[in-house]
């Protein structure tokens, strides 16, 4: 089975540092995790500079990031105009967050949950008036729907409500965020089944946060239901701004190894990643990154799941030669 592993932490994980990595610094990540073999990467999001100025340049990185074969350029817009400005950018796919809890969209994106889901409505006209071919998906994250650090407990009925909602205005796919951490692997495979019943091919993937350890537990129960897209970000950085508590993604190099282990093809080089790792640290010196494939390496006679053998050797991964800036 093909797992699509969907990489965001230039947007999810710089977004939540206070510091800002520099515009060539980011590209240069990016093209070390497109090298590494990820597919789709989330290279920024069009927000108001004031609130978040780590993202100020994200026109710049969707335009530098353009020329990279075979990925899919992804960034988050939470509203028209942002959408518009991602669109002008050359994005491929814009993501828009819409919350389940009714105080976190308030928080996070300034709308009630019901005025977002009517802005998707908003995004998707204004994209299908666009050329053929000039056309970016829309892609839905319904955030917080296992829970929330504001408002505590969110339905669960309320959440598929939302999604057969934001079908209906046309997102292309809606999966389910857990940017808090909250979700547990039996209300994961609650939640994804009763998704895919209800919006059949539009069900999307999933974004798990680790904050109380349940992320690779929690990817398990989504695969046992026909989950196949997972976000992740390479060190484990990221954090909802507006959430108070919340911590990072899931760490990209764990979950590629959990996957391939399993025999599942992610078509991701984990020499490649600590490269592409490396990278990331020169970029964002002293920060604080995370992850225990990093720390012990891949074991001796491990295969991906194509067949491919890893490097030999014991303890940390081992890089091939540097990737080209």
């Amino acid at each position: 089975m093909n797992i699509l592993v969907s990489e965001v932490g230039p947007r999810d994980g710089l977004q939540s540092i206070h510091r800002t990595m520099p515009t060539e610094a980011k590209l240069r990540w990016i093209r070390a995790l497109a090298a590494a073999g990820l597919r789709e990467i989330e290279v920024g999001s069009f927000v108001n500079p004031k609130k978040l100025p780590q993202m100020a340049d994200a026109a710049a990185v969707v335009r530098g990031a353009l020329d990279l074969p075979g990925v899919t350029v992804m960034a988050l817009a939470p509203n028209l105009r942002g959408a518009q400005a991602a669109g002008a950018a050359g994005a491929h796919k814009i993501t828009m967050p819409v919350s389940a809890s009714y105080l976190h969209s308030l928080a996070n994106i300034g709308v009630t949950t019901d005025q977002a889901i009517l802005q998707v409505g908003e995004v998707v006209a204004w994209r299908d008036s666009l050329p053929a071919g000039a056309r970016p998906d829309i892609e839905i994250g319904i955030s917080t729907a296992f829970g929330c650090t504001i408002e505590g407990p969110v339905p669960e009925d309320r959440v598929i409500d939302m999604a057969v909602r934001l079908a209906e205005q046309g997102a292309d796919s809606i999966g389910l965020s857990d940017g808090v951490g909250y979700a547990n692997p039996a209300q994961v495979k609650r939640l994804f089944t009763r998704l895919h019943a209800e919006i059949g091919a539009k069900a999307g993937g999933a974004h798990f946060h680790n904050t109380r350890g349940q992320g690779l537990a929690n990817v398990i129960a989504a695969l046992d239901v026909g989950v196949t897209t997972f976000d992740a970000s390479q060190g484990g950085i990221g954090g909802c701004p507006y959430s108070p508590g919340a911590t990072g993604n899931i760490v990209t190099e764990d979950l590629v190894w959990m996957l391939e282990a399993m025999g599942l093809d992610t078509g991701i080089d984990l020499a490649r990643l600590a490269e592409a790792r490396a990278i990331l640290l020169e970029g964002l010196p002293g920060e604080a990154v995370y992850g225990y494939l990093p720390e012990v390496g891949v074991e001796k006679g491990f295969h991906y799941a194509s067949g491919a053998a890893a490097p030999e050797g014991t303890g940390k991964l081992v890089a091939r030669p540097a990737v080209a800036a």
